[in-house]
């Protein structure tokens, strides 16, 4: 799962986040993902861990302390670079879903779709529109939006 490490402008992101976790953990399957505890990345994985799903985040050593990790964890792999964590992510998921996030979360999400192209592997990818959050992707961006003009 790629989800922003904020929590973003409309609290709906987060709701959604949080639903999405428990019907995961409802059907039996686990999550992975970046292994921060801020923002939607953390929602999720409150989430999921709270109804009882398996969560394992990978997260670079780099970004450990700028992301804190997450300590509650049902598994947490610190790796050295983006790279690695990107491969063990998709190595270890049957599928992929992108949340609302920014750059860092379309990045995850355009390489996954890459991928599939390319024939690396064949797991499902999707949005997760909550909010319209990706019909609005002029402004992809979970920080706060500015009013039109």
């Amino acid at each position: 799962m790629y989800a922003g490490s904020s929590p973003g402008a409309d609290p709906r992101f987060g709701l959604g986040a949080s639903a999405l976790a428990e019907e995961i953990a409802r059907r039996g399957l686990g999550i992975v993902y970046g292994g921060g505890m801020v923002g939607l990345m953390g929602v999720v994985a409150d989430a999921a861990l709270a109804a009882g799903a398996p969560v394992t985040g990978v997260i670079p050593r780099a970004l450990d302390a700028r992301e804190v990790a997450h300590p509650g964890l049902t598994e947490l792999v610190v790796v050295e670079t983006m790279h690695e964590r990107k491969a063990l992510m998709a190595a270890r998921a049957d599928a992929f879903v992108a949340l609302p996030g920014g750059v860092g979360t379309i990045e995850e999400l355009i390489e996954a779709l890459t991928w599939t192209h390319l024939a690396i592997h064949d797991k499902p990818v999707g949005l997760l529109d909550l909010a319209g959050y990706w019909g609005r992707c002029g402004r992809c961006s979970t920080a706060p939006s500015r009013p039109a003009s």
